[in-house]
């Protein structure tokens, strides 16, 4: 899968050494041979390729910064603070153990933008390298540091109250896949006071369970928050930059509901401030729950294709103050333009610290819809023509939006569908009012699909 999430593939099967090399000699040579961070998820598979990707950086001329195992979000920053050229995460984000990938980060701190991307992969289709001769080769340094600079960036917010935090004493139970989550996520909520129960941080890059962080696969999760008598639970995927959260209750509060709070808590923070309009940008899935939440304080809301830098360019553009992604992607610009479990938990621990009352209890004071996802394996040639043949064939009674495969709006629901940029499947996402609503949608457009013939 080549797409503008990066490059990822099955180890061994598609993302052999000769590919890891080749992308990562053409980054270097997309970086015209400047110093580039590095790091990995935890992947069993990540040293490994790591390994692979600063060979040939340093073959190529570039100097390059391990920063070992650690969370995209913290490599983004390290890209910043260290004025680098680039950056390289080494991760498949929550795609299951056999898959690993390569995330590219340009010298902002973000990731490359389509235009961007397409650059890096005619360099890597070109085949031409010209490797540096034995005394130019770059030089190799490691830096464990911004585990600690990513914590320290949240926790002086000037949002965030830590005495506020650490005065409701919570109790959270933390569920990191044994990836890049397990320091950094217990260490910032103790750094809250929080009473931290670990749930598979230990770092091997053993995963227990699939690591995409949705109901289905966070059973184990809920039924500890129960047993410990916790007031909250916290997932992220393997390089931590989504957050998902479950009750008191043991209930999932919902993937959706993360970037919904991190809105509410940060419009509410400027509105207490100043009275000055404020810019929201999320992609075109998530959930309507924000525009209710972006008119209630007199916000503007922009919407743009599903992806992390296309909603970052946009924020950008804009000047927004928050945005993200409804798979429980956060970005506050004021740490860093790029989604980020870390920042979102301080946010929503901020939140629930002002609330008084219980993780269920706030998520009722929200606005309430159900969404409803499904996926269809398709081969990655034939899903444009499938999403185009859709666009002619579907109800277009309501609203249709083309920017990212097919989104039709209703007055009270819509249904989105999309080929995924990491995994060979066209989702299907719907929202209405009630979760049969939803679920409806997504079937009748799953039969239309067995009907054309995915």
């Amino acid at each position: 899968m080549v797409s503008i999430s990066g490059v990822r593939g099955i180890v061994g099967e598609s993302l052999t050494p000769d590919v890891v090399i080749r992308y990562a000699s053409a980054f270097a040579q997309y970086a015209a041979g400047g110093k580039i961070v590095i790091g990995y998820d935890g992947r069993i598979t990540g040293s490994t390729i790591a390994d692979l990707v600063a060979a040939s950086l340093l073959s190529f001329g570039s100097d390059v910064v391990t920063l070992g195992i650690a969370p995209t979000p913290t490599i983004q920053i390290a890209v910043e603070q260290l004025h680098a050229a680039g950056g390289i995460s080494i991760t498949a984000s929550h795609n299951p153990v056999e898959w690993n990938g390569l995330k590219f980060i340009g010298p902002s701190g973000m990731f490359l933008n389509g235009e961007e991307n397409n650059k890096l992969w005619e360099l890597a289709a070109s085949g031409a390298r010209r490797y540096a001769t034995w005394q130019n080769i770059g030089k190799r340094t490691s830096d464990d540091s911004f585990i600690r600079q990513h914590d320290d960036m949240v926790l002086n917010l000037p949002l965030i109250d830590r005495d506020a935090i650490r005065t409701r004493g919570f109790k959270v139970v933390v569920d990191c896949i044994n990836s890049a989550g397990g320091l950094i996520v217990p260490q910032l909520l103790r750094s809250f006071g929080c009473t931290v129960v670990e749930m598979n941080c230990d770092v091997s890059g053993v995963f227990v369970r699939l690591p995409e962080p949705i109901p289905e696969n966070l059973g184990e999760l809920c039924q500890r928050v129960r047993d410990e008598k916790a007031d909250l639970g916290v997932a992220v995927d393997p390089d931590v930059d989504r957050l998902v959260l479950i009750t008191e209750e043991g209930n999932p509060f919902g993937e959706e509901y993360t970037i919904t709070t991190v809105v509410n808590y940060i419009l509410l923070h400027q509105a207490k401030r100043d009275r000055t309009a404020s810019s929201v940008v999320v992609n075109l899935s998530t959930t309507r729950a924000v525009d209710d939440i972006v008119r209630k304080y007199g916000a503007k809301l922009f919407r743009t294709p599903v992806g992390e830098i296309n909603v970052a360019q946009k924020m950008k553009a804009v000047g927004a103050i928050v945005g993200g992604e409804g798979s429980g992607g956060v970005i506050v610009p004021a740490v860093h333009y790029g989604r980020d479990a870390i920042v979102g938990i301080g946010v929503v621990m901020q939140q629930l610290a002002e609330w008084k009352g219980t993780a269920s209890e706030f998520k009722a004071s929200l606005p309430q819809y159900a969404i409803s996802k499904s996926k269809v394996t398709v081969r990655e040639a034939a899903a444009d023509g499938l999403l185009a043949r859709l666009a002619s064939q579907l109800d277009t009674n309501g609203n249709t939006n083309t920017e990212d495969g097919v989104k039709i709006s209703y007055p009270d629901s819509w249904i989105h569908l999309r080929k995924s940029n990491t995994e060979p499947i066209i989702r299907i996402i719907a929202e209405a009012p009630t979760m049969d609503r939803a679920e409806k949608l997504v079937r009748e457009v799953a039969q239309k699909i067995q009907t054309i013939g995915a």
